[in-house]
C-alpha cells in the first residue's frame, strides 16, 4: 500500500470513530455529525482507492462520481452505488440549518459506511 494511501484510510478510520463516539454519546449526542463522518469515512476510502490505483479525483464530496472513476477498474463496487448516494447526501444534508438527523438515521449512515469500507479494503 502506497504511504498517501495509507494516509486516506487513518483519515477514514479516524471519521468512523468519530461517527460511532457521537452515536454511542449518552450526554448530547449529536446526530447530524455522525451522518457527516460516516459519509467522510466513506469518501475517504473511495480516495483511498483510487490514490492506490493512481486514479486522479479532484475535489468532490459527491461518492456516487468517486465510484464513477473506479467502475472499470473494480465493477462489483457498483453494488454499492445506492448506499453510496444516499451516503454523499450526509456531506451537506444535515450540517446545515433546516434539517437534522436522528439515532435511527445515525446508526444506519454508520451501517452504510461500514459495509462501503468492508468492501473498499477488500481491493486494497
Amino acid at each position: 500500500m502506497q504511504p498517501l494511501t495509507s494516509e486516506w484510510t487513518l483519515k477514514a478510520e479516524g471519521d468512523l470513530a468519530t461517527a460511532r463516539r457521537e452515536l454511542r454519546a449518552r450526554s448530547a449526542p449529536n446526530y447530524d455529525a455522525a451522518c457527516f463522518h460516516a459519509q467522510q469515512c466513506a469518501e475517504k476510502y473511495l480516495k483511498a482507492l483510487l490514490q492506490e490505483a493512481e486514479i486522479p479525483f479532484g475535489k468532490t464530496h459527491n461518492l456516487t462520481l468517486l465510484l464513477d472513476l473506479l467502475k472499470d477498474q473494480h465493477p462489483t463496487l457498483e453494488l454499492i452505488r445506492p448506499t453510496l448516494a444516499m451516503l454523499s447526501a450526509y456531506a451537506v444534508e444535515y450540517r446545515y440549518s433546516g434539517e437534522s438527523a436522528d439515532k435511527d438515521v445515525a446508526r444506519q449512515a454508520v451501517k452504510m459506511t461500514e459495509e462501503v469500507k468492508q468492501l473498499v479494503v477488500g481491493f486494497l
